[in-house]
């Protein structure tokens, strides 16, 4: 499925903050950056929570980072995710410049017979 068909259809609702990101994939300039992007293996996203009463869209919070461990994403503070042991994989720009909002959870890990010490995607829920 397209996502200009995606979008078109099923932004009724969302709040404008969100409905202004689905509509944008359809803009020429925007369409443009991403192909740009593609060069770099990057995307575009609309970083977005749920509504844990009603699963509706919410805007993700300046101050939340969409984060992955244990194959489940859950949202926690930024400042808990400043400390190491994080690998960013979505950014957005804020006054500021890049600002990291979706991460995964990493781990160091040896492996028998060797000596180094590799990162790995979690696979604890916590």
């Amino acid at each position: 499925m397209s996502t200009a068909t995606v979008a078109r259809g099923d932004s009724q609702g969302l709040p404008p903050q969100l409905r202004k990101a689905q509509d944008a994939i359809n803009l020429p300039e925007v369409r443009e950056m991403l192909q740009k992007l593609s060069a770099y293996n990057l995307g575009i996203f609309m970083p977005h929570r749920h509504d844990t009463d009603t699963g509706g869209f919410e805007v993700l919070p300046d101050d939340l980072v969409q984060v992955e461990a244990g194959l489940k994403v859950s949202f926690k503070p930024a400042a808990d995710c400043a400390n190491g042991g994080f690998v960013p994989v979505g950014w957005v720009w804020h006054d500021d410049g890049v600002n990291a909002t979706a991460m995964c959870k990493m781990v160091c890990v040896t492996r028998p017979g060797d000596t180094m010490h590799y990162s790995e995607h979690d696979s604890d829920d916590d």
